[in-house]
């Protein structure tokens, strides 16, 4: 690790050099500023671990310059000690805890107290490095763990096309009862792979990669009813459509249609045996639209509050699963990166609702950056954690 830089400003020579002399050591390395403007030009271009600030200076005292370095991105979490020769002042004293200093030292400065002080604000400094280093592999680790998920999920795709034809192609060349059964559930499984491995990709391509949404003005009902007919066939009333005012809006059609498909797929599934799926579909709000999807399943109450988080599988159906628990994470994802919200409502009574409501000019729609871009933010919400253990830290 670097030396880590210590920053003393003080209009009077001696006291710079005496303090130098006494934090002085190998790794700590002292960096002295003779003004306020002096210690901004140090603090723009050198990462310092803890500042030492006199208060009383000519032009800028000690007060304002903490304030400067309080109002700058880049300086707010760096910890301030003033030194001062003045009376011991409760004003004096509140007026520096406000500009953010953690501590007061008064002239003459005792060595080992100083020292002493000095050495734990060192060691927070390392840990917080340390923190962010641990933090950055970690997002390295999960950046490549989907990646890596991506590309065996993308190569699984061949050897599944060519299972899923070959199977068709059994039932073409023998009519034996046998190999029809045998080619119609290697087809089953082929299909159920297949909606894991588009699962897995989606996952990991809004994890690592993130995506960018692709607007298009639609017509709502008319993507719901293309859906309907791909999931239902010929099965009419299995699935009953409903709509009310504008349903045209705009919206990225594939991203939608994955969320329909995997809403409606699972009120299918998990519905009560011969209801209906209800799906309404209301525009008659100018700014947003609703979609709803509702069975008379019902979703135990212990699963709701997880229902949402990736890999979630119900336990009773966890070994019978038709899938990897992903569907509905990313449908949430999809949602909420058209600036949409979606809500699950479940209960004996009333059955099991999912109410999806999307802004109907797509003015809330943003990229998804992916989980590497809320990793790499977490350095600095360490560091303002950091900040609020030095402004409450006094040491006497």
């Amino acid at each position: 690790m670097a030396d880590i830089n210590i920053l003393v400003v003080d209009d009077i020579e001696q006291n710079l050099t005496a303090v130098e002399a006494l934090l002085t050591r190998p790794g700590i390395r002292v960096l002295k500023a003779d003004s306020g403007p002096a210690a901004l030009e140090i603090l723009l271009v050198e990462e310092i671990a803890l500042a030492l600030v006199d208060v009383q200076m000519p032009e800028m005292d000690g007060f304002e310059l903490a304030e400067l370095i309080r109002g700058s991105d880049r300086t707010r979490t760096v910890p301030l000690i003033f030194l001062t020769a003045a009376a011991r002042e409760p004003s004096a004293s509140f007026r520096g805890y406000e500009a953010g200093a953690v501590d007061f030292l008064y002239k003459p400065i005792d060595g080992v107290v100083l020292r002493s002080k000095v050495n734990v604000f060192v060691e927070l400094y390392e840990q917080k490095k340390r923190l962010s280093q641990q933090l950055e592999e970690l997002r390295q680790s999960l950046y490549l763990n989907e990646m890596f998920t991506a590309v065996l999920g993308h190569d699984l795709r061949n050897p599944l096309s060519a299972v899923m034809n070959g199977a068709a192609l059994l039932k073409v060349v023998s009519e034996d009862p046998k190999v029809t059964l045998a080619a119609d559930r290697i087809q089953s499984s082929g299909r159920r792979m297949v909606k894991m491995v588009d699962q897995l990709l989606n996952v990991a391509r809004i994890r690592s990669i993130g995506f960018e949404l692709q607007l298009m003005a639609s017509d709502y009902e008319m993507l719901c009813m293309t859906l309907v007919e791909e999931l239902c066939g010929s099965e009419e009333g299995r699935i009953r459509i409903k709509s009310a005012g504008d349903v045209k809006g705009m919206v990225d059609i594939d991203r939608f249609s994955q969320v329909m498909s995997n809403l409606l797929g699972n009120a299918l599934q998990h519905g009560k045996p011969g209801t209906a799926v209800d799906l309404h579909i209301d525009g008659s709000d100018a700014g947003v639209i609703r979609i709803c999807v509702h069975n008379q399943g019902v979703i135990p109450h212990e699963q709701l509050a997880s229902i949402f988080e990736p890999f979630h599988l119900g336990a009773e159906n966890r070994h019978q699963a038709q899938g990897l628990g992903l569907g509905l994470y990313i449908v949430k994802q999809f949602v909420e990166a058209h600036g949409g919200t979606v809500q699950l409502f479940s209960d004996e009574t009333e059955g099991t609702a999912f109410d999806v409501v999307m802004p109907r000019d797509g003015v809330g729609a943003q990229a998804a950056k992916g989980i590497d871009a809320g990793l790499a933010q977490m350095p600095h919400a360490v560091a303002g954690r950091m900040d609020t253990v030095f402004s409450e830290l006094r040491l006497n």
